[in-house]
């Protein structure tokens, strides 16, 4: 589960880094919208501020010739009747509103550069307190991003002030409580029909058992319906037990934890598969990293993994064909490696053998086929144990079956050969 939106650019919070213009996050769109606000409040502003300075200036300008009233009479009154003469002719051969139109032309300069200044700031600010703002989005991003069905017991848990956010935060914990329970359910329900179905199998197979051994001989017929019945049930056995299992893995429930080598676990399912193997004229090559190739874990669950593998290459291989296998570790990680041969396959059905029932061509659809979760299963299992499946059609034909898991600790391979 996702929060879709996020934003754009990997830098730090708070940091100028710009997103992609075929991209616009939602701190892009609330740090342009603020600062066209401030430039346009603040553009509005400067006009009011100088059409009233203007104003005054031409008014003033306006007013000063009318301060003239020469007193007549005496020799002083008409030396300052010159002077205000003189003054007067000086005011007339220059412009009228010339020292207000330059007054007001430097003003609106100087208001201009300071516009842009702060224009600039305040959409850097903006950009800043944005990703801040946003800071908690980013946090339930990263989180639900790192959720999945296997660890649903996680939660955002955000804290803070109690505003939108945080209830966004909340309902996205509830939404992962309700999946977590959906999903504990649907995995209950399993592991209990699973158990539940055993019962009347049981009876089933006891009633085939007295049935066949009174002291009467039956007929052939019922024998031979006797046996396909018990050949059934042994095949739904095996189905529920696969379910048991599947579920087992899939709600991480590990027991038996240990350290086991997987060729250990390779020799002895190839031992298991020995008959099958003659049967079919199979030749086996088995090649193991001398040092081991150590994993941790359930020991029975490994096993289980590693038979699933084993069964699948011999079981879905042809008369004499042939089966490769390879463990080792590499990078801290160990690997397993089955191959065999084949028909040709096609990779894009190949990759979906990992889903339960899902089987190629109809020599894989018999009822000696399987229960079409084998490698479901060591796809669950390998997962449980912080590894993973890959599914590759050979060129040649066939299939190449490779399994990565981490390696033991040291510590714990040596606490295991003590």
């Amino acid at each position: 589960m996702r929060l879709r939106g996020r934003e754009s650019g990997s830098g730090p919070p708070g940091g100028l880094r710009l997103p992609s213009l075929r991209r616009r996050s939602v701190r892009f769109r609330l740090t342009a919208t603020y600062g066209a606000l401030f430039f346009v409040c603040g553009a509005l502003l400067l006009a009011l501020a100088s059409g009233v300075t203007v104003g005054r200036s031409s008014a003033h300008v306006a007013a000063s010739p009318s301060q003239q009233a020469p007193p007549p009479g005496s020799a002083l009154a008409r030396a300052n009747a010159q002077i205000l003469a003189l003054q007067n002719q000086l005011a007339n051969q220059a412009s009228p509103n010339g020292t207000a139109t330059s007054l007001a032309h430097n003003l609106l300069i100087a208001s201009l550069i300071a516009l842009a200044v702060m224009t600039v700031a305040a959409v850097a600010l903006g950009w800043i307190m944005s990703g801040r703002a946003l800071r908690p989005i980013r946090t339930m991003t990263a989180a639900t991003q790192r959720i999945s069905e296997h660890n649903l017991d996680e939660r955002l848990a955000m804290t803070g002030p109690d505003d939108e956010l945080k209830e966004l935060g909340d309902t996205i914990d509830g939404l992962l409580e309700r999946l977590e329970g959906a999903f504990r359910a649907q995995r209950r329900f399993v592991a209990n029909a699973s158990h539940e179905l055993r019962t009347p199998l049981t009876t089933m197979r006891a009633s085939l058992d007295v049935a066949l051994a009174k002291p009467d001989p039956a007929p052939p017929q019922t024998v031979a319906l006797a046996a396909r019945l018990r050949t059934e049930l042994d095949r739904i056995d095996r189905l529920l037990e696969a379910f048991l299992v599947l579920a087992r893995a899939q709600h991480r429930d590990l027991p038996g934890q240990t350290v086991l080598p997987l060729d250990y676990a390779v020799s002895a399912a190839l031992a298991d598969q020995a008959v099958a193997i003659d049967a079919l004229r199979l030749t086996v090559q088995h090649a193991g990293d001398p040092g081991g190739a150590w994993v941790a874990g359930s020991h029975a669950l490994l096993s289980r993994m590693v038979e699933n593998v084993i069964d699948n290459a011999v079981c879905h291989n042809q008369d004499g064909g042939w089966i490769r296998v390879t463990a080792g570790t590499r990078d801290g990680r160990a690997t397993l490696t089955v191959e065999n041969g084949g028909p040709l396959l096609g990779q894009e059905q190949v990759s979906q053998l990992s889903q339960p029932f899902r089987r190629l061509g109809a020599d894989r659809t018999g009822s000696d086929s399987g229960s079409g979760l084998g490698l479901s299963i060591v796809a669950a299992i390998a997962e449980a144990h912080g590894g993973t499946l890959s599914l590759h059609a050979r060129d040649g034909g066939g299939l190449r079956v490779s399994i990565e898991l981490p390696a033991a600790a040291a510590t714990a391979i040596a606490g295991a050969l003590a």
